[in-house]
């Protein structure tokens, strides 16, 4: 099966307030090293692989560099990445190569850079059409710049495009989420990618909401109750513009979903690399179904060529992983594939769980299909945290 293969580049302009990513704003001395870094994991990575234990592929169908903002990089540094890649690999014809970019970064060169390495998806993270709330969490782009930068794109012969969009900013309404949504659907863009704000500890937004205080705007960040209600006008609107959901956060019209991506959501093997890039090979040992490693998540660390941390995936874990990762789907899991690969008993384990979440409204059964209702989708993490630990969590949602 076909690799796919994320580059981690944490590089950013300026640190946004509600990012809790390991990306931030680095002095550029250290983006050669970092390169370099980059490139000889790429060329140990049969190596690693098999130190790691994990029965790794030549033939790769996807590669995703990600961020922070790769665009950060200048042209030489991107191309000496993708070189390195297709070097080392046998990169597919019609292979998807995606690239995310922050708005105002695609300069004339970067974008020429970007054709000469056989990019032909770009991901812009534009989070909000509206100036004011996009300025209000750190970003440096306008509403006119992003369009701009989605004609530049299409003009030079990349069509594929993924607009970012987050639910729950600072100083959102209904009618300025509205405006984002329009917008959007108005570029045309195929595909779109609908986050709910997320608060915690990793970032300055998150822990300023838990603080209660009101430094980067966190008493004008709307409620839990107005953060669904913007995502289920996000799903209906987008659904009757012709794009549909195909995953929890993700949207896209036919032909158009992310390949890269749904090798997370439906366990196929993947290498990451770069600061907090993240691996899964199947096992190359007996008794094991696949191992997963990851790189250092901070960034002289992993620069100074510090351990990988490596996980083995039992058959137990792998059965949890089928659930909570292929329930994010909106097609969700096929029971019969499950009784096939792990046996009967796995599925009749759980049976009692599923009739529960099935009763609650939080899941449906069509035919072999066990999917998460729209419901469900809201509520999503407590219905995986039910399939990863079972025995621990009480009946009642």
């Amino acid at each position: 099966m076909p690799l796919g293969i994320y580059i981690s580049v944490p590089f950013c302009r300026t640190k946004c307030t509600y990012c809790n990513f390991v990306s931030d704003v680095f002095s550029r001395a250290i983006f050669e090293r970092y390169v370099d870094r980059v490139c000889a994991d790429i060329a140990n990575s049969p190596a690693t692989a098999a130190e790691m234990g994990g029965a790794s592929e030549e033939a790769v169908d996807s590669i995703y560099l990600g961020g922070g903002t790769p665009t950060m990089l200048d042209a030489s540094q991107l191309q000496r990445l993708f070189q390195a890649v297709r070097e080392q690999f046998s990169v597919q014809e019609g292979a998807e190569i995606t690239v995310e970019c922050a708005p105002g970064t695609l300069t004339p060169d970067v974008l020429e850079g970007l054709l000469r390495c056989g990019v032909n998806r770009v991901s812009l993270g534009v989070q909000s059409f509206v100036d004011g709330e996009a300025t209000a969490v750190g970003r440096r782009h306008s509403r006119a710049i992003v369009l701009d930068d989605i004609r530049h794109l299409r003009a030079a012969g990349i069509a594929n495009i993924n607009v970012d969009l987050i639910a729950g900013l600072p100083h959102q309404t209904a009618d300025s989420w509205h405006m984002s949504l329009s917008e959007t659907v108005a570029t045309g863009a195929p595909h779109v990618s609908v986050y709910m704000l997320e608060v915690d500890e990793d970032s300055r937004l998150g822990r300023e909401l838990i603080a209660g205080g009101t430094r980067y705007h966190a008493h004008f960040v709307p409620d839990d109750d107005a953060m669904a209600d913007f995502y289920i006008a996000a799903c209906e609107k987008l659904d009757a513009a012709g794009i549909a959901q195909y995953e929890i956060s993700n949207f896209a019209r036919p032909g158009f979903e992310s390949r890269h991506n749904h090798k997370y959501w439906t366990r196929q093997p993947y290498l990451g690399f770069g600061v907090d890039a993240h691996s899964m090979l199947a096992s190359s040992a007996a008794g094991s179904e696949a191992v997963r490693f990851a790189t250092a998540d901070v960034l002289e660390k992993y620069v100074a060529g510090a351990p990988l941390q490596r996980t083995v995936v039992s058959s137990a874990a792998a059965l949890e992983e089928n659930f909570f990762l292929g329930l994010r789907l909106t097609r969700g899991v096929d029971l019969q594939r499950i009784v096939e690969r792990f046996g009967e008993e796995s599925l009749r384990n759980l049976r009692p769980m599923i009739s529960e979440l099935i009763a609650d409204g939080l899941m449906q059964q069509v035919g072999d299909n066990l999917r998460l209702t729209s419901r469900g989708r809201l509520l999503s993490n407590e219905v995986f945290q039910r399939f990863l630990d079972p025995a621990d969590v009480p009946g009642e949602l």
